[in-house]
C-alpha cells in the first residue's frame, strides 16, 4: 500500500489528465454472467484502483481492499491502456480512500512511537489494528515483527517472517531501514535460518547491496558456515572495500585464522560500534 497518503488537493490534478501526473483512485468496469440457463443475466463488475504515474509514463496499479485501502500486487498499465479503460474516481477518493489511508497511516504511528518508548503491548495493539486494515502493509508488519522479537516471542514473530518473506514490496527500498532491522533482530534472536531466508530472498530482488552481502555473511557465521561467510564479505568488499564494518570483519577472519577453514566461529569480546542501516556488531 501507500504508506504516506497525499493531500486531496494533490491528487484532484488528476482530472484534467493532461500535463499533470496521474495519480490517485480510477475504476474499471466489466461484465460477469451471474446463473445458468434462462436465469442467467449480465452484471456490471466495478473495480477501484489507486493508481500513479512512474517517471517512465506507466501508471502503476494497485486494487482496493475491502476497506478501501490500496492493498495487494501492483502491476503496469501503459498511460495509452489507462487512459483507455480507467476512469477518475477523485470524489471517492476524497471522501472515502484518503480519509482511509491517513486513519491507517495514524494506527501505524502511534505504532512506531510505543514501540520506540518500549510500550510493547501497546504497539502490538496498534500494529494489529493496523493488519487487519491490511494485511499487507509492510510498514505494519514490519512493527509487529520487531515488536514481538523486542520481546523475545520467536513463534510469533516466526509467523510474521513467513509473512513478510513472500511480500516482494518488503524489500523495496523505502522500507530499507525497516528490512535491516528486521533481518538483524532475527539473527539476534538466534533465528538464523529465518534470517538467511530472509536475507537471500532479499539478494533475489534487489541490486547488489554491500550492506546486504555484509549481514549475509555475519548470518553464515554464526551458523558455523566459514565458506559461504568469507564468499559473501567478499562480495560486501567487492561492491565497496572501504565498508569499515566489512574491513573490520575480514581482519577479525584473518587475525583468527578463518579464511581457509581454521578456527571456529567464537565470538569476540569486544564490541564494534553498530549503525541503524548495517549489522556492524560482532558482539
Amino acid at each position: 500500500m501507500t504508506d504516506q497518503a497525499g493531500t486531496p488537493d494533490e491528487t484532484r490534478k488528476i482530472e484534467g489528465l493532461g500535463k499533470e501526473k496521474i495519480q490517485g483512485v480510477f475504476s474499471t468496469q466489466s461484465v460477469a454472467k451471474v446463473g445458468t440457463g434462462t436465469t442467467q443475466r449480465k452484471t456490471i463488475q466495478k473495480t477501484f484502483w489507486f493508481c500513479e504515474e512512474m517517471d517512465g509514463g506507466d501508471v502503476q496499479v494497485q486494487p482496493l481492499n475491502t476497506n478501501y485501502i490500496p492493498s495487494g500486487p501492483k502491476r503496469d498499465v501503459t498511460r495509452e491502456d489507462f487512459l483507455s479503460k480507467f476512469n477518475p474516481e477523485p470524489e471517492f477518493y476524497v471522501n472515502t480512500v484518503f480519509p482511509k489511508m491517513q486513519e491507517l497511516n495514524d494506527t501505524i504511528v502511534r505504532g512506531e512511537k510505543h514501540r520506540a518508548r518500549g510500550a510493547a503491548y501497546s504497539a502490538e495493539f496498534e500494529f494489529k489494528q493496523a493488519t487487519h486494515i491490511d494485511e499487507e502493509n509492510v510498514r505494519a508488519n514490519f512493527g509487529l515483527g520487531l515488536t514481538y522479537l523486542d520481546r523475545g516471542e520467536q513463534t510469533k514473530a516466526n509467523d510474521i517472517f513467513k509473512r513478510l518473506v513472500n511480500l516482494e514490496a518488503a524489500f523495496e527500498e523505502e522500507h530499507k531501514h525497516l528490512f535491516n532491522d528486521f533481518g538483524i533482530n532475527l539473527r539476534k534472536n538466534n533465528m538464523y535460518d529465518q534470517a538467511l531466508e530472509y536475507y537471500l530472498r532479499a539478494e533475489g530482488l534487489v541490486e547488489d547491496d554491500e550492506n546486504l552481502f555484509h549481514n549475509i555473511a555475519r548470518v553464515y557465521f554464526e551458523k558455523g558456515d566459514l565458506d559461504n561467510c568469507v564468499k559473501y564479505l567478499n562480495k560486501s568488499l567487492s561492491l565497496n572495500p572501504r565498508l569499515e564494518e566489512s574491513v573490520m570483519f575480514m581482519d577479525y577472519l584473518k587475525k583468527n585464522n578463518m579464511l581457509s577453514g581454521g578456527g571456529s566461529p567464537a565470538r569476540k569480546t569486544g564490541k564494534v560500534e553498530k549503525d541503524e542501516s548495517v549489522d556492524l556488531s560482532l558482539d
